[in-house]
């Protein structure tokens, strides 16, 4: 008995893969969505993303923008303490970790889903 995929085949980051897929550079897209658009990044490769890539994506930058707040706010209670409420703080920072702490969870089930998948193999 032999199993074939047919006409399905991964994207390869790492020539040791097998497959015969071009090789494909993860750090462009990881941080094209940080950075801009990459010069040598073709338009239709931003057009190909999976809807659990740009979830996965809105997701870290939303994790990103309330860790990003919570320090501004820290800051500026320090600099300018009228300007600020420190219930506001305390609040963001709450929320911050918050969120660090679901992401963490997340990554962790996704990272034991996948090595139970790779068991099972």
């Amino acid at each position: 008995m032999e199993f074939t995929i047919g006409s399905l085949e991964l994207n390869r980051t790492n020539p040791a893969h097998v497959g015969t897929k071009p090789l494909i550079d993860t750090t462009k897209t990881l941080y094209q969505n940080q950075f801009g658009n990459i010069s040598n990044t073709a338009p239709a490769e931003k057009k190909s993303k999976s809807l659990f890539e740009a979830y996965l994506m809105d997701a870290i930058d939303g994790v990103n923008q309330q860790q990003l707040k919570a320090s501004k706010l820290e800051e500026q209670i320090i600099t300018d303490p009228e300007s600020v409420d420190i219930h506001d703080v305390t609040t963001s920072m709450a929320k911050a970790q918050m969120a660090m702490d679901i992401a963490q969870t997340v990554i962790n089930r996704l990272l034991d889903g996948w090595e139970q998948l790779s068991q099972n193999r």
